[in-house]
């Protein structure tokens, strides 16, 4: 996996830390952002091999970073996680084309399975 870029969007600093200090290990290029808007415009800049985006934010929702990465980037990979996981959301994530939807705590064990195989490796 040496070299994937992932990105990291939760209000929660200490998910998007924990994440990026785990994955790093593994030979990724992690990036993290506490609010959704500069990740956005982050990724207008470069390329990301996957995302990882709390549903739950105070500037953009999950839900609508979703879209955007679809839209504007279809072949980026796109995990939600979320404190507040329902059968309806995990289904409107779905419907909206995300990879694959996490409730919290996350277990990172699991999420790194599910990226290594989201990215082919």
């Amino acid at each position: 996996m040496e070299g994937k870029r992932i990105m990291v969007i939760d209000d929660e600093n200490i998910v998007g830390k924990m994440i990026k200090v785990s994955f790093e290990r593994d030979g990724y290029i992690v990036e993290t952002f506490v609010h959704a808007d500069p990740a956005m415009k982050r990724l207008s800049e470069e390329k990301f091999d996957l995302v990882i985006t709390d549903l739950k934010m105070k500037d953009i929702d999950g839900m609508e970073v979703l879209k955007r990465i679809k839209k504007e980037s279809p072949e980026t990979k796109v995990i939600m996680i979320t404190a507040y996981a329902s059968m309806d959301t995990s289904i409107e994530a779905f419907r909206e084309k995300a990879d694959d939807f996490f409730p919290k705590p996350i277990k990172i064990s699991d999420l790194k399975e599910r990226v290594a195989t989201l990215l082919g490796g």
